[in-house]
């Protein structure tokens, strides 16, 4: 009669006796880190870990409201996870959040900033202002300083009072301004910026000047692209304008040159 063999179930404690000279049998231990600042030494070992980011998102205001535009490439370090990652995020119909960090934080918190926003237009009956809306996330943020969290945020809309646009990040900063990029390819997207903006622009103008700005942050910086995404806010509500592949805005801006070829002299057959 054939008979089931149980011996690989036995625990490990019984192997450990029979055993107990086997190194391989012994429980693994491991020293603790001896600190006194341990919420420190917590901070300093996630930074160690993290993996690098990158993004570009930019926002401006100009005559006609706030034009937001952002990249779609997601990246851990050197890797590249998504091209497709939504990085502006309607909060509300007339309000919108850009993504720059930890994307997961990011989209949370956004969606927990619309949820609020919600709720403070049922309790008042009317909506909540941009720099109530940004107020309240910024004081979020701040609650959570120290733990972790990796935002760098753009909260634009427009309100009674008419456009307003506030920079907000995870350590609970918040400015106000007219024109803000955020991200790794930020420097190349200011550059662009600085050098065509002018508040009496039209929305085409203006949507040009964004779109620009994305792609020569996307060519220039390893960890932007993907699609240049453009948006208008205006009186009525957002409005999403354009979504190019800023591979396809490269011969768009940069089209290819056909070379003129020298004729080759051919040799003339004698009759």
């Amino acid at each position: 009669m054939m008979k089931i063999d149980f011996s690989g179930l036995e625990p490990l404690a019984s192997l450990c006796v029979i055993k107990e000279h086997d190194e391989i049998s012994k429980p693994l231990s491991f020293e603790l880190p001896i600190t006194g600042d341990f919420d420190g030494f917590q901070r300093e070992a996630v930074q160690m870990v993290k993996p690098a980011k990158g993004t570009t998102t930019l926002a401006f205001i100009f005559k006609e409201g706030v034009m937001v535009a952002a990249d779609s490439r997601a990246s851990m370090g050197g890797y590249i996870s998504s091209q497709s990652v939504k990085k502006i995020i309607e909060i509300n119909p007339y309000m919108l959040g850009t993504m720059a960090g930890g994307a997961a934080d990011c989209q949370f918190w956004h969606r927990n900033l619309g949820v609020k926003c919600r709720l403070h237009e049922l309790a008042n009956k009317r909506r909540i202002s941009v720099t109530g809306a940004s107020k309240l996330l910024a004081n979020i943020l701040y609650s959570y300083r120290g733990m972790g969290l990796s935002v760098g945020t753009m909260i634009a809309g427009w309100d009674e009072k008419g456009p307003g646009l506030y920079y907000v990040d995870s350590e609970g900063g918040r400015l106000k301004g007219t024109r803000f990029s955020v991200g790794s390819g930020s420097p190349y997207a200011y550059g662009v910026l600085d050098c065509g903006y002018h508040y009496d622009m039209s929305v085409e103008e203006a949507a040009e000047l964004a779109r620009r700005a994305i792609y020569h942050a996307t060519f220039r910086d390893g960890a932007s692209g993907g699609v240049a995404s453009v948006y208008h806010v205006g009186p009525n509500g957002w409005t999403k304008l354009s979504g190019d592949d800023v591979g396809e805005l490269h011969y768009k801006y940069y089209p290819v040159e056909t070379e003129v070829v020298e004729q080759e002299m051919a040799e003339l057959s004698v009759a």
